[in-house]
């Protein structure tokens, strides 16, 4: 997709002495990049130092997705180089559809998704169980008057009381705001006379992903963590 790397070291620096001087803006610092094992699959979300890391290192890839004129996506398998050049026409025509890193030399785009090109295992998708994803997974709303509270304003709740032998489990822990947790007190939702609003139980993945996909900059993560995507069998 253009030149390669050696006919731009003229005119550039080279990818690793780049990253060494890039000064990535406030809000790219803040930007996630989703990271692929080399047969396409998710396996970690990473911050932008650590994905330039990769690419300029040449250990992974960006995978850059944009819908085409027939209304479907598609795909581009680019290395630094190739995917500086591509930054250059969107800095041009897309400046504010990305988060930027300036370099002395030239501006890149910080990717969405980046595929590693040596690694196959796909880790453990074991979600833990802390304070964290149960925030995430109720969306930090109270799960008994619906209402959404700063994570401060939260509390965790027992549905089923330690007092009558509930357990700290997914299916048994949720989100509840101060007034309503003292409400409920040691009683069960039935005796307290209040409902939940969501049966809660155990994510299957990460519930801070879930987050970031309401984002629409990730929207293009979405089919990468979608396992039917993948394990649907394929017609001959």
């Amino acid at each position: 997709m253009g030149p390669s790397s050696g006919a731009i070291s003229s005119r550039i620096m080279q990818p690793a002495e780049a990253a060494a001087v890039a000064v990535p803006t406030p809000v790219a610092l803040q930007s996630n990049v989703l990271v692929l094992n080399r047969l396409y699959q998710a396996i970690r979300i990473i911050n932008v130092r650590r994905a330039f890391s990769l690419l300029c290192r040449d250990l992974a890839e960006v995978i850059h997705i944009e819908e085409g004129s027939n209304g479907r996506s598609q795909w581009m398998n680019l290395n630094f180089t190739d995917w500086r050049e591509l930054s250059e026409l969107k800095a041009q025509f897309e400046p504010d559809d990305y988060e930027w890193i300036h370099t002395v030399r030239f501006q890149i785009a910080v990717p969405r998704i980046i595929r590693l090109l040596g690694y196959d295992k796909l880790p453990r998708q074991e979600v833990k169980f802390n304070r964290r994803n149960i925030f995430a997974r109720d969306n930090n709303r109270c799960q008994y008057c619906g209402k959404r509270f700063p994570t401060t304003d939260l509390s965790l709740d027992h549905v089923i009381p330690k007092s009558q032998g509930g357990k700290s489990t997914w299916e048994n822990i949720v989100c509840a705001c101060i007034k309503c947790n003292v409400k409920k007190g040691g009683r069960t939702p039935e005796q307290a006379n209040m409902h939940l609003i969501t049966r809660p139980v155990k994510p299957k993945r990460s519930p801070v992903i879930n987050i970031r996909l309401a984002d629409e900059r990730y929207q293009s993560w979405k089919q990468f963590l979608d396992n039917a995507y993948w394990t649907v069998e394929l017609k001959s």
